[in-house]
């Protein structure tokens, strides 16, 4: 078919050639955005008399009419067209005739794309914040559900102190808060239109770039033509916001998998988001929290080859920066499925209190409150840091835990040990006993819980 820019051209562009520059395969996404565009582009038009009120209805009429069809199914976006612009203009002239070739009016592919971009990428930010928003709900509810569930705290994967799931849950919560906020400021910063400023020097046309800007909802018109086409530094915020989305539940997935393991078995994950083997009925598999921390590659890889693509590109717009799109629509996909299935998986996943305590209890999590034990008996700490290693050590050898040890046992090792050794080192004391704020005590956690109940009302 012909090009909308061919008048220059003397002969057809080769075939491989097209393919190989055509977006239409993957920028057809960009459908109602453009659409959009483009109506608001026409109101404007006729707000500064470049277009009649008859010609504006017309092409509104016109435009409506294609988003109505290709949401029916009736009208197919085919390969025929070179990008999702050149569709819509071609169907617009077909149907109300010479109305349509003004639709075009000030304005060039390049703001165009731009917008497009721009009202496709604001409108994920608010799907993917809806959805880490479901998340932080799922995970104040079991932080409220676990505030008395002890477990041990780690440090290098090796057992450290005792705290609550509500204080290990808690840790995620707060990298949560912080993603959601990152979607929030990029929202805010990339909230202007770059339509009106044609290919890269803005236009002859009288213009009314703040009633464009205020059609679409966006705050005002960008200031740069130039930045206005070639920026894309919202996309590469965006990756890069999703990316450390994806290294919180890769994080979040690899401590599932190690608790849903035999050895562990603090969780048991349910059936729905599970599977089995092929061949080893036992098996019951944490395939969505495998699936999560794979994929995390994934969206990693496309904030680098965005930031690749657009490390050495001049002003202003480039036809590489046409490489934006394919890989942000696979990243946003990726993400807000991840997040989806990582909410249901968490929301439903049985919790082994007496394994988490247990665990606890046998891993010697408490030695740290052993050895201030001692030194609140006037124990030198670094003293007092010896023979709780002797303790331990005794422990080990005999194969039981320092609750387990008679008071002749501990009186053996240091004649400084009384009867309330074991109030000090119970795991509740331990717990109980850390009261500053963001402390796994009782009282800091409801403290940080009631913070996060205020804080989810305003999302």
């Amino acid at each position: 078919m012909a090009q909308l820019w061919g008048g220059r051209f003397t002969k057809e562009t080769d075939q491989l050639v097209y393919n190989f520059n055509a977006s239409i395969s993957f920028d057809q996404k960009f459908y109602k955005e453009d659409i959009e565009g483009s109506m608001a582009h026409v109101k404007m038009l006729a707000a500064v008399g470049i277009l009649t009120e008859e010609e504006r209805d017309q092409i509104l009429d016109g435009l409506q009419g294609i988003l109505a069809d290709v949401e029916s199914g009736k009208l197919k976006i085919t390969s025929e067209y070179e990008d999702i612009h050149s569709f819509v203009e071609a169907n617009l002239i077909d149907r109300i005739g010479d109305a349509g070739k003004k639709l075009h009016t000030g304005r060039s592919r390049n703001d165009q794309v731009a917008l497009d971009m721009k009202l496709y990428t604001r409108k994920e930010i608010g799907n993917l914040k809806a959805l880490v928003k479901d998340l932080l709900l799922v995970l104040h509810q079991l932080m409220k559900d676990h505030i008395d569930t002890f477990m041990p705290g780690f440090t290098h994967l090796q057992k450290a102190q005792p705290i609550t799931l509500a204080h290990h849950f808690g840790a995620y919560m707060e990298m949560f808060k912080r993603d959601y906020s990152r979607l929030c400021d990029i929202y805010e910063r990339m909230n202007y239109c770059p339509l009106g400023s044609g290919a890269l020097a803005g236009t002859t046309y009288p213009l009314d770039r703040e009633m464009t800007a205020q059609l679409l909802g966006f705050k005002g018109p960008t200031l740069n033509s130039m930045d206005s086409v070639s920026d894309r530094d919202y996309v590469i915020e965006l990756l890069s916001a999703m990316a450390t989305i994806m290294m919180h539940l890769s994080r979040f997935s690899e401590e599932i998998i190690i608790w849903n393991s035999n050895e562990y078995r603090f969780v048991e994950l349910d059936d729905a988001y599970s599977t089995g083997s092929s061949i080893m009925p036992q098996k019951k598999n944490p395939d969505i929290a495998e699936l999560v921390r794979g994929k995390t590659g994934r969206v990693y890889g496309a904030l680098m080859q965005m930031l690749t693509t657009m490390k050495g590109i001049p002003l202003a717009y480039n036809k590489d920066m046409q490489e934006d799109k394919e890989l942000t629509f696979d990243a946003i996909d990726t993400v807000k499925g991840c997040l989806a299935l990582f909410t249901g998986m968490i929301k439903t996943m049985t919790v082994n209190k007496s394994v988490m305590e247990k665990s606890a209890k046998n891993g010697f999590t408490n030695a740290t409150d052993a050895a201030d034990y001692l030194v609140g008996k006037g124990v030198p700490f670094r003293d007092a840091h010896g023979i709780v290693g002797q303790l331990v050590l005794y422990c080990i050898e005999r194969n039981i835990s320092l609750d387990d040890m008679t008071l002749e046992e501990y009186k053996s090792i240091s004649p400084v040990f009384e009867e309330d050794i074991y109030d000090a080192i119970s795991l509740e004391t331990c717990v109980e006993k850390r009261e500053t704020i963001g402390a796994p005590s009782r009282s800091s956690m409801e403290q940080v819980i009631a913070t996060n109940e205020d804080y989810l009302k305003t999302l």
